[in-house]
């Protein structure tokens, strides 16, 4: 038996791939797994150590702000990429013929589902945001069922009748942790409380920004962890050591990206989290049953980051605050306010009553019985 997975790119469309391939596997070690999308490096490191063969197809996003570049590049996209990348697709899955696809979603995935869409190839969709993207309302169309991450009464789009909530696939690795050794793992140096800074697999350079114009006032009362994604990091590098006195500067840990160990660990030892509002790390963030602040990106496609937000943030698991309102003093007294230890009781009980663990076991047993 033979299942493809597909996806756009992002650590946000990957991390929750592997979960599934990873219960698959469990469960059937003779199943064929194999992953198509748009080339990345990124994807391409992570699925060669899971052993799942990789193809690669072009793609194109659908850009919907408007200027003179978008204009052509969209043209570019639409009638170049997009129908080079489906013949792509379709020649692949036709020689392989795979007996399931599976999507995740994104810009990346289009070409491969219209394929097996053509090729009469059952197609099964996970949606992570309360609002999909324009990408997978096209792809929900042709899906048989479509797995969604929020509860369904939450969700905008899709026809109740297709939906199975099932969360959002974590990887079970993540939760296997042994405290002891955290400290050790992430060179942490005091007994002062957590702060972990997440901008997403790519890093955000405003949040960067945000926290270097407080860090110092930061690091009097807080051990920081912070993921700046690949671009800013020599830059914050540089900055951090030219204006941190040097006796802070040992419980200031800055990553360019935090590797699965390290993450599980700093998601583990934070006594709270500033990240992004990516599903992906909502749910992270919920299966450890921690306090956040949510920054979602205000370009997000469909506002889906805003919708994801305020939908956690409605259970009382965390503080929204979006960018219009974002300023360095205003962030600083919310951490202050945050890390209250009655806030943070309240604000742990409600992130655990929210994570639905088991996700990635619940769609790799519903796809392996499919296939009996």
């Amino acid at each position: 038996m033979k299942i493809l997975f597909t996806g756009g790119g992002t650590g946000g469309h990957i991390f929750p791939v592997i979960a599934v391939t990873r219960e698959i596997k469990k469960r059937q070690t003779e199943m064929e797994l194999s992953y198509m999308g748009p080339e990345d490096d990124f994807a391409s490191r992570l699925f060669f150590k899971e052993g799942i063969k990789t193809y690669f197809v072009l793609s194109g996003k659908i850009r919907r702000y408007f200027n003179f570049s978008a204009f052509f590049k969209n043209i570019i996209d639409i009638f170049i990429k997009i129908p080079l990348g489906t013949i792509q697709a379709f020649l692949i899955l036709f020689f392989t013929a795979p007996d399931v696809v599976f999507s995740k979603g994104g810009y990346g995935s289009l070409p491969t589902v219209i394929a097996a869409w053509v090729l009469r190839i059952p197609i099964f969709l996970h949606e992570s945001d309360v609002i999909p993207g324009l990408t997978n309302k096209i792809v929900g169309k042709f899906s048989d069922k479509i797995f969604v991450s929020f509860p369904i009464k939450s969700m905008r789009y899709f026809p109740e009748s297709k939906m199975i909530f099932t969360g959002n696939p974590v990887r079970e690795s993540l939760l296997q942790i042994d405290p002891k050794n955290t400290k050790n793992v992430l060179n942490l140096t005091s007994t002062k409380p957590v702060i972990l800074i997440l901008g997403g697999s790519q890093g955000s350079t405003r949040i960067n920004n945000l926290i270097s114009q407080i860090l110092p006032s930061l690091l009097k009362q807080f051990e920081i962890i912070h993921q700046s994604g690949q671009k800013d990091f020599d830059r914050l590098t540089k900055e951090f050591q030219s204006f941190i006195p040097p006796a802070m500067q040992s419980s200031y840990h800055l990553y360019a990206l935090l590797n699965e160990n390290e993450i599980k660990h700093a998601l583990n030892i934070a006594t709270c989290i500033v990240s992004r509002a990516g599903a992906g790390t909502i749910f992270e963030i919920a299966a450890f049953k921690k306090p956040s602040i949510l920054i979602p990106l205000p370009e997000s496609a469909q506002n889906h980051q805003v919708e994801n937000a305020y939908a956690y943030g409605n259970t009382g698991a965390c503080i929204v605050i979006e960018e219009s309102n974002l300023t360095p003093n205003f962030f600083f007294e919310k951490v202050i306010g945050l890390t209250d230890y009655g806030n943070l009781e309240v604000m742990q009980k409600a992130a655990g009553n929210f994570s639905k663990l088991g996700a990635a076991d619940t769609i790799a047993d519903y796809l392996i019985n499919y296939l009996k």
